[in-house]
Order: C-alpha cells, then structure tokens, then sequence
C-alpha cells in the first residue's frame, strides 16, 4: 500500500508538472525571446531619433554618441551601425559572428540605423528560464515523493499493525494488543477483530474447561471401576469370570489412559500464547549460557543469524528447545557445533538447524528418536519428545533434516517481510530458561 500511495502522487505530480510545466516552459522561452526582440526594436528607435535629432542641428554622429547605446548589463551588448545618405558610415561595438537578431530603422533625413545582437545571448537567457522551470519541477517531484512518502507510511503502518495481530491470532495469540490508529476504518476493523479475539478466547477457554472438568468427574468412577474388577479378578475362582475381569479391566484401564490424555492436552492447551520474539536475542542468550561449557570441552558453539526475522512462539519455548538441541550435541555429538537460520520460501517461516560434525544418529534409532523413553545414550528420552511438542504447541515442527552428520531442523511461524516489526509490533517477552539434564 506504502509503494501504491506513493506511485499515485508521483504521477499527479508528475501530469501536473507535464501539462503545466511544459506549456510554461514553451511559453517563457518564446516570451524572452519576444521580448529581447522588442527590446532591441525599442533601443533602435531610440537611437534613431537621437541620430535624427544630431543631423537637424547640424551636429556630427560620433562614435562617442554610438557607444553609449551599445549597452551592457541588462541589455545585451549590441553592434550598431549608422549609415548616412552618402554611404557614410559610423559604426560602435564588436561585429557580431553568427546568427543575429537585427533591427533596422531609417530617419526622415534617410540615415540608416542597424542594430544586431548575437542570437546565442538569447537563446542562453531563454535557456535559463527553461532550467529554472526544470528544476523547480524535479524539486516538486522531490517534495512530493517525501510528502508521499510520509502520509503512505502514517496510513500503512495502522494496517499493518493490524495485519500483525491478525498474524498473531491465527498463530494462537487470541488477545491481542492493539491501539487505535485515529483512522475511523481502520479503528472499527480493529475494534471488530478484538471482539472476535474475545469470543475465541471465551470459546477455547470454555471448551478447554469442559475437558477439565468431564476428565476429573471421569477419572473417580473410572478408578472405582477399576479396583472393583480387580477386588472381582482376585476373588472368584471361576477362570470364564477371572478372565471377563481381566478383559474388562484392560478396556477401563484403555478408557483411563483416554481420559488422562485429554486432561494432560487440555492443560497444555491453556498454556501460554504466541508472541513476537527476536531469534538473535535467543542465540545470544544461548550463546552466554553453553559458550562455556563447549569451551571447557575443547568444543565449538557457533551461532549464525541470516536472515534476522522475528518469530511468532511462545515465550521461552523456542529457548528451551534449543537448549535441549545443543545439550545433546554436546553429549552425543562432537566438532563444532552450528545453529544457523534460514527463511522458509514466502518469508513466513523460519529454519533453524543444529548440527555438528558427530557420528549422527543410527538408522534403528532415527524413526523413533521423538518417542518418549526412546533414548540412544543413558538419558530418559524425554527431551526430544517434549521440544517436538513444544514446536507443534505453537504451529511449527521439528524434525531429523539430516542423519549423518547429524542435523536437526527446526521450523517456526515468522512475522512476515512487508511488516515492520520495529515500528509497528508489540515486542514479545523474552523469557529465559536454565540448562536441564538428561533430555533423552
């Protein structure tokens, strides 16, 4: 929108310039060449009458009389000559090379006046008028550009705001912050998608409560349940009832498991929401926190931000599945250590890998490295399985890009390109994580 605000005044400006500015500069030249013409019509005939006047009286033409008409500062310098009757003549000035401008007068008493001026004085003088419509013209180009410039980016801004945290929402922010722009139909777009937001989050917080609440009320029968077959599987001797039993207690167990399931997922659920966070800051911080422990193991951490895009997560998350990442490159893998970002084609989204230059992950363990309890060291093999669902809680994933050497690829929702983060988006907190042991 900023570039289309600014293209539509340039070209008012521009056809304005065209259709005045042209005709102006077509018309002030023709008027200062009409009027050096009737300027020097007008010392011609001034000189004639002062000639006219000198041969009544019986004076004598001069040179004297003559330079004095051959003018200088304002005028152009003329050549002039008087020619009398007899073929007499009596010339002032410098003879004039070129075109001229020439005006011819004749007395009563038959003296011939001549005055030339060079035509290139005059051309050069309607040159300047030209340039000077030229350059006030490029200027008012110019100013209209700035002014464009600044009235595109005061109506593109509030849209984008907007745009950000219409981003936002759909990245699992249902609040989000938004200020007025002080533009009537921007403001009542605004105010209509905090509504929106409202009522989404109403909805999600309800739907999350009700999974809450059918899991607890579910949790206490489904228990009873259980020690009853048990106490029914122990006590009868019977092995068609022993065995009913025991199949009955595994689809409540099934049943438990289910239940358990969708409390643990509505818990998480009502977690805490995307917000607008700057990977370099990340990288710096686990740069502050493993830079020496990789040093101290002859090892190398390094970190490379290309790409410089803030990324839509949930504070902290992004920084604790990095620290689960880099913890394991430093107990399993070996060489220097990279963590480097590329943006995902469209711009809205971000890679991140971590590799190093280590043995890489087996061909049996690789399908299953994400599984819970599912670990190829001494670790518990929760640490992969808890930063995949840490990456999928906020719309991204993690995934093995690469088994040998080993490269782990992380993909998350970024603030898209033709939004300017720095002027126009709520800066999202930055929520710092300490290391954590045994991720596998």
């Amino acid at each position: 929108m900023r570039r289309r605000g600014i293209r539509m005044i340039v070209v008012a400006v521009t056809v304005a310039v065209i259709v005045v500015g042209a005709p102006l500069a077509v018309f002030g030249g023709a008027l200062i060449w009409s009027d050096q013409r009737a300027a020097l019509d007008l010392r011609a005939s001034s000189l004639a009458r002062q000639v006219e006047n000198r041969v009544v009286n019986d004076e004598e033409i001069t040179e004297d009389l003559l330079v004095s008409w051959v003018g200088g500062r304002d005028n152009i310098r003329a050549f002039i000559v008087v020619r009398n009757p007899d073929g007499v003549e009596a010339t002032a000035g410098e003879t004039v090379e070129g075109d001229v401008l020439r005006s011819v007068n004749r007395t009563p008493s038959d003296m011939q006046i001549v005055m030339e001026i060079p035509a290139r004085q005059v051309w050069f003088r309607v040159l300047q008028v030209v340039g000077i419509i030229a350059v006030t013209s490029i200027l008012a180009l110019a100013i209209a550009v700035a002014i464009g410039s600044r009235l595109a980016r005061r109506l593109s801004a509030p849209l984008i705001y907007l745009a950000a945290s219409a981003e936002q929402i759909g990245s699992g922010q249902v609040r989000p912050r938004i200020k007025n722009s002080g533009i009537e139909e921007i403001d009542l777009v605004s105010a209509e998608l905090v509504r929106t937001a409202d009522r989404m989050a109403g909805r999600l917080a309800a739907e999350r409560q009700f999974a809450a609440d059918a899991s607890h009320q579910l949790r206490t029968p489904l228990t009873a349940l259980t020690m009853r077959l048990e106490e029914i599987e122990l006590m009868t001797d019977d092995d068609d009832v022993r065995e009913e039993a025991h199949k009955s207690l595994e689809q409540v167990e099934r049943l438990t498991g289910v239940v358990e399931e969708l409390l643990r997922t509505s818990r998480s659920a009502g977690g805490g929401s995307t917000e607008v966070v700057r990977v370099d800051e990340i990288f710096s911080q686990q740069e502050e926190e493993w830079g020496a422990v990789f040093t101290s193991a002859d090892r190398t951490l390094r970190f490379v931000d290309e790409s410089e895009t803030p990324v839509l997560v949930t504070p902290g998350s992004l920084s604790q599945v990095l620290a689960t990442l880099i913890e394991n490159s430093l107990k399993y893998g070996a060489g220097e250590t990279t963590v480097s970002t590329r943006s995902a084609s469209g711009g809205n989204g971000l890679f991140i890998d971590v590799a190093d230059e280590g043995e890489g992950v087996d061909d049996e363990l690789a399908p299953e490295i994400f599984t819970k309890h599912i670990s190829g060291g001494s670790g518990t093999g929760l640490g992969l399985a808890l930063a995949r669902e840490l990456v999928q809680a906020d719309g991204g994933r993690l995934e093995l890009a690469q088994r040998r050497p080993p490269v782990f690829r992380i993909f998350v929702h970024a603030v898209p390109r033709q939004l300017d983060p720095e002027s126009v988006l709520p800066q999202g907190a930055l929520v710092s994580v300490g290391r954590r042991r045994g991720r596998r």
